[in-house]
């Protein structure tokens, strides 16, 4: 555990959560506009008629996952689906990811190839097939990553960060399940659900929003700087605690196996030292992880700057 020093007063606006879930914000959703074909990406239509279940690949955040197939092509898919009957909050998010899947056309970023919503008011996306599951899925399934698979990993994630970034959207819940891997093993960003898009210079990020685990110390204490911190940089201190993560195989504020109650978590991470990473680990790795879990949002790199770290020029890519 970290050792927590320099405790000052603390001020939090918003209560405390029961749990470490999600908590939605409350943008007004997109107007629907009901559709039973949608683009492929490559041009031709999908139409849902076409589509056929194949098997569930998850539940959660209100709806259900599946794998399907089109029945002329073979082609694979995930469908999620959220019902109209599901909470409310739950429903603006879907909106939300919605809005921002059809604003995105990135390798780095899981694709959409359509979006059905029917009359009765249930919503489906149709998105690219992930084979292989997330980062969280391999973790368990074949254990810790080394520091090359972690370059890998990395970069693609920056890229798309980078991609994200530059269009003024805030991800807000960078974790490993929420980075899916393909059969090619290729890592692209998913789940938009609590994102942002920063239509204004003088927009914030103050709602309290994500994963909490995840959340960088200048989310949970905004006051800290005057409300005025680079929003990006959240993604960024994410993005750190996600490779940690994936190189101890627990989550790195804590011993594995503990499960905190959310004011000892929050302690960790806005009062605590940094992670310290395992006998072994390489300086420039070291540094790499230093540059993201910086405490002042202002001294973290962004992903362009991260792009360019010795760490991952030591691996060279092997994507395009």
């Amino acid at each position: 555990m970290a050792v927590v020093r320099n405790r000052r007063p603390f001020n939090l606006r918003l209560p405390l959560p029961e749990t470490f879930d999600r908590r939605p914000c409350f943008n007004p959703p997109l107007p629907p506009t009901a559709t039973t074909t949608a683009s492929s990406g490559s041009g031709t239509a999908v139409a849902y008629s076409d589509l056929e279940k194949i098997n569930v690949l998850g539940h959660g955040n209100g709806g259900t996952v599946y794998k399907v197939r089109h029945k002329r092509t073979s082609k694979l898919y995930a469908l999620k689906v959220v019902h109209a009957d599901t909470d409310s909050t739950i429903r603006r998010q879907i909106f939300r990811e919605m809005e921002i899947l059809r604003r995105t056309d990135s390798p780095h970023i899981v694709r959409c190839y359509g979006i059905f919503e029917k009359p009765s008011g249930d919503v489906e996306i149709l998105m690219e097939y992930m084979g292989a599951g997330s980062l969280d899925t391999l973790l368990h399934a074949k254990g810790t990553f080394s520091e090359d698979q972690l370059a890998r990993v990395a970069r693609q994630i920056l890229k798309g960060l980078s991609y994200l970034h530059a269009l003024k959207i805030v991800h807000r819940d960078i974790k490993p399940s929420n980075l899916l891997v393909n059969a090619n093993m290729e890592v692209k960003i998913a789940d938009f659900g609590v994102s942002k898009i920063m239509c204004r210079s003088l927009d914030s990020c103050n709602s309290y929003v994500g994963t909490c685990a995840y959340m960088s110390p200048e989310r949970f204490d905004p006051d800290s700087c005057g409300g005025n911190y680079n929003v990006y940089a959240g993604d960024i201190w994410s993005l750190g605690l996600t490779l940690l993560e994936l190189y101890v195989g627990h989550f790195p504020f804590l011993p594995a196996g503990q499960r905190p109650d959310w004011a000892t978590l929050m302690c960790a991470i806005c009062f605590g030292d940094r992670p310290s990473l395992p006998d072994g680990s390489s300086e420039d790795f070291r540094s790499f992880i230093e540059c993201c879990l910086q405490k002042e949002s202002s001294k973290r790199w962004t992903a362009s700057q991260l792009l360019t770290h010795p760490f991952l020029s030591k691996y060279p890519a092997s994507e395009s």
